[in-house]
C-alpha cells in the first residue's frame, strides 16, 4: 500500500498537523504525537493527503455541525453525505482519495459510507487501537476503514488491526484472540458459504420504503452470490436506541 493517498478523519492525532475535531476550541491544536493508527499507515508509506471535516467534536449525523465548512454529499450537492465521517466518505466517493480512516461510535463509519455509495466498517471492538482517537463515547467507539469496496477496507484492516500496549481496551493479538484474516484472498471465492442476517425490525414499519427494497435487493444478490440470507429477530430492538443514548451522552 505504499504512496496510497489516504484522508485521516479530524478527531485521530496527526503529529505536526493540525486536529480539530471540526472545532474551533481545538482551531490551533497541533497534536505532539501520532495515534497508533497512524504511526502503522506511516510504516506502511501509506500517504496522508490531510485531514477530514466531520460534525464537531463526533457530535451530529449530517457534517453539517462543523466550525469551518458543510460537507455536501458528491453524488448529489443538495444532500448531506452523513456524519460522523461524512469528510472520510465523501472524499472517498468524490475520488479524492483512494481510502479514509474514520471512527465510528454508534454508525458514524457505516451511516455515511451508505449516503455516499462507499463501503465503510465499524471493526469489532478492541481490534483496533484507540490510542490517539478524541473519543465520543470511549466503550463504543472504533476506527476503521472507508474503502471504494470491500477489498479496499480489507487491506487496511490489515494493517490497523494490531494489538497496542497503549490501549487498554485493545484486544487484538492477545489471549482474547481477535484475528484479522487475509480477507482479500477470502474473496476469490465470492459469498458462497457466508451466512448473512437481516434484523426483521430494521425492514419493517417505520423503515423507508426505498431503504428496505435496497435492503432486499442486497440480499438477493447475495443469494445468487451463494451466501444463505436469513431474516431473524435479536429481541433487543426496543432497547438498543435508549441505551446507545444513555452510554453515548454519558461518556460524552
Amino acid at each position: 500500500l505504499a504512496g496510497i493517498p489516504t484522508g485521516i478523519k479530524d478527531n485521530i492525532c496527526t503529529k505536526g498537523v493540525k486536529t480539530t475535531c471540526a472545532s474551533r476550541m481545538l482551531e490551533n491544536f497541533v497534536p505532539p504525537y501520532d495515534a497508533a493508527v497512524i504511526e502503522r499507515l506511516k510504516d506502511c508509506h501509506i500517504v496522508m493527503l490531510g485531514k477530514l471535516n466531520m460534525d464537531e467534536f463526533a457530535m451530529g449525523s449530517t457534517t453539517e455541525n462543523s466550525y469551518y465548512q458543510i460537507t455536501k454529499n458528491p453524488r448529489d450537492l443538495t444532500r448531506v453525505p452523513g456524519g460522523r465521517s461524512g469528510g472520510a466518505a465523501d472524499c472517498v466517493a468524490a475520488q479524492e482519495a483512494a481510502c479514509a480512516i474514520g471512527s465510528d461510535t454508534g454508525g458514524s463509519i457505516r451511516q455515511p459510507a451508505a449516503f455516499c455509495g462507499v463501503v465503510g466498517m465499524k471493526p469489532t471492538y478492541g481490534a483496533v487501537s484507540r490510542y490517539g482517537l478524541v473519543a465520543f463515547a470511549s466503550s463504543l467507539d472504533q476506527i476503521g476503514p472507508i474503502g471504494r469496496d470491500a477489498a479496499d477496507c480489507a487491506a487496511l484492516l490489515k494493517i490497523l488491526a494490531v494489538h497496542d500496549p497503549k490501549d487498554a481496551t485493545s484486544a487484538a493479538g492477545t489471549p482474547l484472540k481477535i484475528e484479522v484474516p487475509e480477507n482479500r484472498d477470502n474473496m476469490a471465492g465470492g459469498a458462497e458459504g457466508l451466512r448473512v442476517g437481516i434484523p426483521e425490525a430494521y425492514i419493517g414499519e417505520g423503515t423507508d420504503p426505498a431503504v428496505r427494497d435496497g435492503i432486499l435487493q442486497a440480499g438477493e444478490a447475495l443469494k445468487k452470490a451463494g451466501a444463505l440470507v436469513e431474516t431473524f429477530s435479536l429481541g433487543l430492538e426496543d432497547y438498543v436506541i435508549p441505551a446507545y443514548y444513555v452510554i453515548a451522552s454519558a461518556e460524552a
